[in-house]
């Protein structure tokens, strides 16, 4: 992605001294700052905290946690420690089982000794897949909007909700690499952007597209289905925590309800997945996917930047007032037109056939 005209990523490593760095997400949009991550508990704390976010990243984060981990002991009992640990941060992106498992994988059957390197190795290969993996989501996409830019012959108009962005995956994104792929390409392209109460992960979207020199305009969540129904909006592309293998998808709280307004106004609804959010072992997402309850300070409080220019939290609901918080849902595949994979686009009916291999895996 691009940040003050530069390329970065939103995670890095330092190889010489076996550091991973992180750009805090918990305080953007209005200051852009770095975090040294040197432990296992640190890289635990930033997903925990959501300093990073998106399944892509939690995932790339956590393989390195294992590995940062490895570099100061690399027994039995820490490996199975550190796998325990970081799994119960979140429990809804599935990326992060899937990273954690692979990493297990490599790593149990080796002697201790040669653990250390053989992680830092792995993570580095988790790192560099995603970003060639939402690279080819990318281009899939880009396909799309294309086509609509063919037919239309004027600025292409994309919804996307929460931040299915760079800055939740390495670089590029999921729901929005084909929106930078068109932009790049000079293909007009113009995205409303959600607010995506209650943690406001809109803003990250924003503040990413306006970096790049995307066009877009920030909405309040409930305006999604107003311009659909005045003909504003020509595809939704959210991004995806986990999908079934039927092609249920859970992402975040409000995408149902964006997929139940653009089946209603005939408006094409894509999920960008990438194979590692795809957990094959969940046939009915609704019933199976454990959906993470975030508490209720994140309703009670926003988080904003005051008169004299300090990021604060700021009181909105009184603690006597009961909340609720689920932090995702779950849109069934009967509202999905279609899911932008690195293998190409597929029907929900037709994704477990697009990887004929890991659909088949116990």
């Amino acid at each position: 992605m691009k940040i003050h005209h530069k390329s970065r990523t939103s995670i890095w490593s330092d190889d010489q001294h076996r550091t991973v760095h992180i750009l805090d997400q918990t305080l953007l949009p209005f200051t852009l700052e770095e975090r040294e991550l040197v432990s296992m508990e640190q890289a635990a704390e930033a997903i925990r905290a959501m300093r990073v976010r998106g399944a892509p990243l939690i995932g790339v984060t956590a393989a390195y946690a294992v590995a940062l981990q490895m570099k100061t002991d690399c027994t039995d009992h820490a490996l199975e420690n550190a796998y325990r640990t970081l799994r119960a941060t979140r429990p809804t992106a599935v990326n992060l089982a899937w990273a954690l498992d692979r990493m297990q994988r490599v790593l149990s059957p080796l002697d201790e000794l040669d653990r250390a390197e053989a992680a830092w190795q792995e993570a580095g290969h988790i790192l560099r897949e995603d970003i060639a993996t939402n690279a080819a989501i990318g281009r899939h996409g880009l396909a799309l909007l294309h086509a609509l830019y063919v037919k239309h012959n004027r600025p292409i108009n994309v919804l996307t909700h929460c931040n299915a962005g760079a800055l939740a995956c390495v670089d590029l994104g999921t729901a929005t690499a084909p929106i930078y792929m068109a932009h790049d390409a000079g293909i007009p392209v113009h995205v409303w952007v959600d607010e995506t109460r209650p943690r406001n992960q809109g803003l990250l979207t924003a503040w990413e597209l306006r970096e790049h020199g995307v066009p877009h305009t920030y909405i309040v969540d409930n305006a999604g289905g107003y311009f659909m129904q005045h003909g504003k909006v020509d595809l939704v592309i959210v991004g995806v925590d986990r999908a079934s293998r039927r092609g249920d998808i859970a992402n975040k709280i409000g995408t149902y309800l964006k997929a139940l307004a653009a089946h209603d106004n005939d408006v094409p609804f894509y999920a960008a997945t990438p194979s590692s959010s795809i957990d094959w072992q969940v046939g009915d997402a609704l019933a199976e996917i454990e959906i993470e309850d975030r508490g209720g300070h994140e309703i009670r409080h926003l988080r904003g930047q005051s008169a004299d220019g300090f990021t604060r939290d700021f009181r909105v609901l009184a603690d006597a007032s009961p909340v609720a918080n689920p932090g995702f849902d779950v849109t069934p595949a009967r509202l999905v037109v279609g899911i932008i994979t690195e293998r190409g686009i597929a029907a929900p009916k037709d994704l477990a056939a697009m990887f004929p291999v890991e659909s088949k895996q116990k």
